[in-house]
């Protein structure tokens, strides 16, 4: 695990405790799967990659913050039906599986697949899909985008 530059800011975090969870890691896609566990200070920590179908044992701690991206692509996965799991002592399952992409999305990830960067802007395509394609999967803007996102929930949470 290598730490990978200033976190996310006063965003998501792992909580630092010592309360065990074991779980294991469920490799339900096709896609080679890497694990990515947000330290105490917000940073993403890669863990080595779960290859297809397959699982892994973790000792994890409750209130530890994990996200799945492919490995090739940095595509977002599910994670039990959500974005982010939270390790908790109850929880010994993480199944990891596909979102349902958009048929946008898919054809993003194809376009991605078979041409350079360099080259996106030499197809015969709208300007704005120029730049979704440019605009790559990236693991920082979802963290905080999910920070914003648990932020506005606690926040409607406690005006509700």
């Amino acid at each position: 695990m290598s730490p990978q530059g200033p976190g996310p800011g006063p965003g998501l975090r792992s909580v630092n405790t010592r309360e065990l969870s074991e779980v294991v890691f469920n490799n339900r896609s096709p896609r080679s799967v890497l694990p990515i566990w947000v330290d105490f200070e917000g940073r993403p920590r890669y863990y080595p990659v779960l290859q297809p179908r397959t699982g892994r044992l973790m000792h994890s701690y409750r209130g530890h913050l994990w996200l799945f991206r492919d490995a090739g692509t940095n595509d977002s996965l599910l994670v039990n039906q959500q974005e982010l799991f939270v390790a908790a002592p109850n929880v010994n399952s993480a199944d990891i599986t596909l979102p349902v992409f958009t048929l946008k999305e898919r054809c993003l990830q194809v376009v991605r697949s078979l041409v350079k960067p360099m080259d996106y802007r030499k197809l015969d395509i709208v300007q704005s899909l120029y730049e979704e394609l440019e605009d790559h999967p990236d693991i920082r803007k979802d963290l905080q985008r999910l920070s914003l996102e648990r932020s506005e929930t606690l926040r409607n949470g406690i005006l509700e």
